[in-house]
């Protein structure tokens, strides 16, 4: 689920409701969103857009609650096994999806087997390594149908996990674990998802008016959900917003009551009372196409990873947030076996280095035989990202001389594409986390193509070890998850950690309940009232 967690791609004008139309009358919320819809299939999807869409439209096994919990939601009740690898959910039988049917097992067994075939490409399969024969079936060394998922009866779904995980509420809690209508997936085949009306939904809020390629779209109020009395928001209106100041215009003239803030904004408004900005764990990053050349040689990716000035791109570029040393976000994830943050129980892994870059740098011409080398740095077109881009293009060519670098900005679902199609040098995204564990961070995080082309045999040795030997021995998991980093960001340079993403945004006042994800920029409606 790779993102960029900015004002995006397109400006519309206010989605025909005034300042008065949020009033506590008509419960209606107008709202800006970071960049387009990609795609509305939990099975395909890979943006922060996308996620927050289905976030709010869907519902698993289990959901946050207002105080970023993790709760049992599609479930009432759940059961494990001594061995803590097998987990039988007992469904809510009052649970239906927006066109009147039942959520059954068999919905979640179909979600769950799209999302790990291999022919789906899913950006998310990775999330299944937790599940039993999910690598193996990503990898296309197991048929789909042996996935650790199975429907013991219309309302009792059994799961059956590779090996006992600590954070299994929190994982499944995320959009690539929700179910799916059999008899809609069935019916609509490759249209599934392509737009609101090839959908249903099982959550707080059905889509409208989103056609697949369109920059604005509503949440309304789903009269089939479960829990609709908690929903107190009837329609939430929403708009891509092309800048920064177009969005913060439409916030001032009452016409949306929530807009992210790019960083050149942050300033300007931070001693606004309607201002609110915290430090998430979305991890901003570099990573390399290791299968062309020059971007496969490891010295050039640890000069890039140590020639930036990460201090200086937070306080001078984005204005919120903190630098990056390590590819696991700070203050995010404590360890059970110390009671510490695991940042500081790993450490740094990559500092901003100028006399090492240039040691790695001339070590790197010298393999490859050239003195001058060009690359392309690939971004998705919203502005901090074209800016961010920008930086660190006057950075490397200034501290590794010799190198040019060109920077190619495009939409955010061309980027995506353009990086799992294996066509970039190198790309700068951001990553929103799934769960509170290293492991999402060390083999999903965003990093494009990690198990296809990544084979370093130490570091898959050690998150074997993290998810199965060590999975119920705390200290020596912790140290097999700090090898696997070390080899993954210091050794090899596979990534290189910029900064963890501050998230700051203008809200009105009369928006009560209004909450962020735990991990990052995905905004939730459902505890929403207007006041």
């Amino acid at each position: 689920m790779s993102i960029v967690v900015m004002l995006a791609a397109g400006v519309l004008s206010a989605c025909s409701n005034s300042s008065n139309s949020s009033s506590s009358n008509s419960q209606t919320m107008n709202t800006a969103a970071s960049n387009e819809i990609s795609t509305l299939d939990s099975s395909k999807y890979g943006d922060t857009t996308s996620s927050e869409v289905l976030q709010n439209s869907m519902e698993g096994l289990y959901r946050f609650d207002k105080n970023n919990k993790a709760q049992l939601a599609g479930a009432t009740k759940v059961t494990r096994s001594k061995d803590q690898k097998v987990y039988i959910f007992t469904l809510r039988k009052n649970a239906k999806w927006s066109n009147g049917d039942p959520v059954t097992a068999q919905d979640y067994v179909t979600a769950w087997r799209r999302t790990v075939d291999p022919k789906n490409s899913s950006l998310d399969s990775d999330s299944y390594a937790i599940i039993k024969n999910g690598t193996k079936i990503t990898q296309g060394k197991a048929k789909v149908n042996s996935l650790g998922i199975k429907a013991l009866g219309k309302y009792k779904l059994q799961v059956t996990l590779a090996d006992p995980i600590p954070y299994l509420p929190e994982i499944l809690e995320g959009a690539q674990f929700y179910p799916q209508d059999t008899k809609v997936v069935k019916k609509l085949g490759s249209k599934y998802g392509t737009s609101s009306s090839n959908l249903v939904y099982n959550g707080p809020f059905v889509v409208k008016g989103w056609t697949g390629s369109n920059l604005k779209w509503s949440f309304v109020k789903n009269k089939n959900y479960w829990n609709k009395k908690s929903v107190q928001l009837k329609r939430v209106n929403v708009q891509v917003v092309q800048t920064t100041s177009t969005g913060v215009n439409l916030f001032r003239s009452g016409s949306l009551d929530y807009v992210p803030l790019s960083s050149d904004f942050v300033k300007q408004y931070q001693n606004n009372k309607e201002y609110h900005s915290k430090v998430t764990p979305t991890n901003g990053y570099l990573t390399f196409n290791i299968k062309r050349k020059t971007t496969g040689n490891v010295h050039v990716r640890r000069a890039i990873s140590e020639a930036i000035n990460k201090k200086q791109l937070v306080n001078t570029i984005l204005h919120a947030g903190r630098p990056s040393n390590g590819i696991v976000a700070s203050n995010f994830i404590t360890d059970p076996s110390t009671g510490k943050d695991y940042r500081k129980d790993a450490g740094d892994m990559v500092t901003y280095n100028v006399a090492a870059a240039r040691k790695e740098w001339k070590i790197a011409q010298k393999q490859l035989g050239k003195k001058k080398i060009s690359l392309e740095l690939l971004t998705s077109d919203v502005d901090d990202a074209k800016r961010v881009g920008e930086f660190i293009q006057s950075n490397l060519m200034k501290n590794l001389p010799g190198l040019t670098i060109t920077v190619r900005s495009i939409p955010l679902k061309s980027r995506l594409s353009n990086t799992t199609n294996h066509t970039y040098d190198f790309v700068y995204g951001t990553w929103q986390p799934s769960y509170e564990d290293p492991l999402d961070f060390l083999t999903v995080g965003g990093l494009f193509n990690l198990e296809q082309d990544y084979k370093n045999k130490n570091f898959w040795h050690q998150i074997d070890l993290a998810r199965s030997t060590y999975a119920a021995r705390p200290k020596q998991r912790l140290q097999a998850l700090i090898a696997a980093e070390n080899q993954l960001i210091k050794k090899d340079a596979f990534a290189a950690p910029l900064y963890q993403a501050g998230a700051s945004y203008l809200l009105k006042s009369k928006v009560k309940g209004f909450k962020l994800s735990p991990y990052g920029n995905v905004a939730y409606y459902w505890n929403v009232e207007i006041k």
